[in-house]
């Protein structure tokens, strides 16, 4: 699924990486628990998450994620996207919640990640 597809499916608003929007994601992660995602999450994920600090951000670097989707209105701040834009990680901003957000993703067929 193309990360503007993800966009389309939570009516989120970009806040940073428009010309990425094309990329491709093959599953969803969602968490506030970093460490789970380091533990799980690999490439080509997009990260479902209420955070909005830095620690997001690099986390999302160093497990090569694709695009963090800010759920429940959450807006981080000018200094986080910034971050983000540098290190080319698209970052989204969406009203539902993670368990809303991640149902309607899991409906239009983007797989979540495997913990096994």
């Amino acid at each position: 699924m193309k990360i503007c597809e993800v966009r389309e499916i939570l009516d989120a608003k970009v806040l940073c990486g428009n010309n990425l929007m094309e990329n491709e994601v093959l599953y969803a992660f969602g968490s506030d628990l970093m460490s789970d995602v380091l533990a799980y999450v690999k490439g080509k994920t997009i990260l479902l998450t209420g955070l909005t600090n830095q620690q997001v951000v690099r986390t999302a670097e160093m497990a090569d994620l694709s695009a963090i989707v800010f759920v429940r209105g959450k807006k981080p701040e000018q200094d986080i996207i910034k971050l983000a834009t540098e290190n080319d990680i698209v970052l989204l901003l969406t009203r539902d919640t993670m368990y809303t957000a991640s149902g309607k993703l899991y409906s239009n067929g983007l797989e979540g990640v495997s913990i096994d």
